[in-house]
């Protein structure tokens, strides 16, 4: 981040687990206790909350955000989960609104494309489609298709072949209705335009889209998300990422969070692939960049602070 999304002596993150250090003054309804492992998603570097950030000893959170890991997940695995499951939660069942939920599966099974699905929030998006009882299609390169296949993914294709959109769209029997683009670039978006059916649908973004390419086809209702909004309040970043306090986001929140502790618990869900980096937080920078070269490619890189 940079320019007017940086004040000067916040603490920047979102992803974390840790230990339960302290807790709120009515402990009568809070469902965690001191000593509880926990992980979620922050919203670092907002102005009004300065001193709340991942990339920090200690960080404060929402009560009911938290999630307690299960025995069988390190902390390393736990702070890979919250954005990725808080972001595909928020755009699968309240941007898409797809039919069924993971803990009620629907009935019928449409196709959703999920583009980038060796990402973190590719794989997780995958997982929750397939436990919705609906039809995960997922695009990735080639070297990443057994990854994404383990995940649950019923058909994968090679974004970068000649066509590839074409052979969805044709896959999906001109049918796709929903398209999770989990690269959020021009490109990608011009992608799943492509491939979805005739009738339109719906398309979700993880970044501002394109307002050209969404009026190429107006019967695609486009819409873009960000995971840690999903706490319901305001966040004081330039225009369009700014958001102001929303009760309906944070209610959704709270059935949400919900739903993820029930299906970690039950071992329906799995984190992406971790790379555990040395150096901790002074190495980060060059981690971001090892990623914006592709040197790193289906893991979701880990650091110890």
């Amino acid at each position: 981040m940079t320019g007017a999304y940086v004040t000067a002596g916040a603490v920047a993150g979102c992803d974390f687990s840790g230990i339960v250090e302290q807790v709120g003054p009515d402990t009568s309804k809070t469902k965690v206790r001191v000593g509880d492992r926990v992980c979620t998603v922050v919203m670092g570097m907002n102005p009004l909350e300065p001193t709340i950030g991942a990339f920090a000893e200690y960080t404060a959170a929402v009560e009911w955000s938290l999630i307690k890991l299960p025995a069988t997940l390190s902390f390393e695995e736990g702070a890979s989960l919250g954005i990725s499951f808080m972001t595909t939660g928020q755009a699968l069942f309240k941007s898409l609104a797809l039919p069924g939920h993971p803990l009620q599966p629907a009935t019928q099974s449409p196709p959703v494309l999920i583009f980038g699905g060796s990402s973190a929030t590719g794989t997780a998006a995958i997982q929750l489609v397939k436990l919705a009882g609906l039809q995960p299609i997922a695009t990735c390169s080639p070297h990443n298709f057994e990854l994404i296949k383990s995940y649950g993914a019923a058909a994968v294709f090679d974004y970068q072949a000649p066509g590839c959109a074409l052979d969805i769209k044709a896959f999906t029997k001109n049918n796709l209705r929903y398209a999770l683009d989990c690269i959020s670039t021009t490109p990608s978006m011009e992608f799943c335009y492509q491939a979805m059916g005739r009738a339109g649908g719906r398309y979700t973004s993880l970044e501002p889209f394109a307002e050209a390419v969404a009026q190429k086809r107006k019967t695609i209702k486009a819409d873009w998300i960000m995971g840690p909004q999903m706490t319901g309040k305001e966040i004081a970043w330039p225009k369009p990422h700014g958001r102001p306090a929303d009760s309906t986001m944070a209610e959704f929140g709270v059935s949400w969070t919900a739903a993820l502790q029930q299906l970690l618990d039950k071992g329906l869900i799995r984190p992406h692939p971790i790379m555990v980096m040395p150096g901790g937080l002074a190495e980060v920078l060059n981690g971001i960049e090892d990623i914006r070269s592709k040197k790193v490619s289906g893991k979701r890189l880990v650091y110890l602070v």
